[in-house]
């Protein structure tokens, strides 16, 4: 089972960011999209101690103090720079490709946020377009095992509730994803339920955190949720939205000092769904067994 979290870290100070990774290596997902980070300490003390965990780690830090997007895996990665060459703050958009059978490449987003200011808006609307054009210039090959996830900043155009002053182009966001058959994995396993991973201050709802998938995943798809844990515990304003996508891992090894997992070999398609063969499934890491069953898994 490949696991994919995507968490708005809200540029966390040191002393949250301390109990941020403390929440985060107790878990066992294997790819980690944290959105909202920042050139703060409480960033850098987050991603050195995913890097210490011996989590590989992508963040381009901001020039300008602008806040960015990192992507952290336990299973080695390569660079996709082809993906992120012509999108307008590209420490906003990380991208990798994982070393998997077929190779899954992620792309984390953090979408501006904005306050109806002209030139926020013009910074999201260049940010959204330049996205989805470099999500089109992509082979249909190439989008077939993406992953592309984070904080958009975004709402449907179906949303409940339904909220005034959202622009055509941030509800165009969407319909592009949808258009290049980049499924949104959560609606697509759970239709019936409108999720929130962001509350205001007078209790409105807001669901701006998603992982789309490419239509090569799509047979795959097993498991999504919104875990408003963190959020609830005070360690973000967001809540952290997972999936799981039927890939097995093929090896795992434990490195002693740290109980964390090692791959030795590249996580396969899953074989249940192959003809004549029989599924095995090994998560890489056991230490929180039990851990989720304490997160509120809809968030409406």
């Amino acid at each position: 089972m490949l696991s994919i979290l995507t968490i708005n870290v809200q540029a966390a100070a040191l002393a949250r960011a301390q109990n941020l990774l403390t929440w985060l290596l107790q878990r066992d997902d294997h790819v980690i999209i944290l959105t909202e980070t920042s050139n703060g300490p409480g960033t850098r003390h987050l991603l050195t101690g995913l890097r210490a965990a011996g989590i590989f780690v992508t963040h381009q830090p901001s020039i300008d103090g602008d806040r960015s997007c990192a992507i952290a895996s336990r299973i080695p990665t390569r660079p996709a720079p082809d993906l992120t060459a012509g999108i307008s703050l590209p420490g906003r958009a990380p991208a990798v490709t994982l070393d998997t059978h077929p190779d899954v490449t992620i792309l984390g987003l953090y979408v501006p946020s904005s306050d109806r200011a002209p030139a926020k808006l013009a910074k999201k609307r260049a940010f959204l377009t330049t996205v989805t054009d470099a999500l089109t210039q992509l082979s249909a090959a190439d989008r077939a095992h993406l992953v592309v996830g984070g904080d958009y900043n975004v709402i449907s155009r179906d949303h409940q509730p339904r909220y005034p002053g959202f622009r055509p182009f941030e509800y165009e966001f969407l319909d592009a994803l949808t258009a290049l058959k980049l499924t949104d994995v959560h609606r697509t396993l759970h239709p019936e339920l409108q999720a929130h991973s962001w509350i205001g201050r007078a209790g409105n709802g807001y669901r701006f955190d998603y992982l789309h998938a490419g239509p090569g995943l799509l047979p795959h798809l097993a498991a999504a949720a919104y875990l408003h844990q963190p959020r609830l515990a005070g360690l973000t304003d967001h809540a952290a939205h997972s999936i799981d996508i039927d890939m097995l891992d093929a090896a795992v090894s434990t490195v002693p000092a740290l109980g964390r997992p090692t791959l030795l070999r590249r996580p396969v398609l899953a074989a249940s769904h192959f003809e004549g063969s029989t599924a095995v499934t090994v998560k890489p890491c056991q230490i929180c067994a039990g851990w989720q069953d304490t997160f509120v898994t809809e968030g409406s």
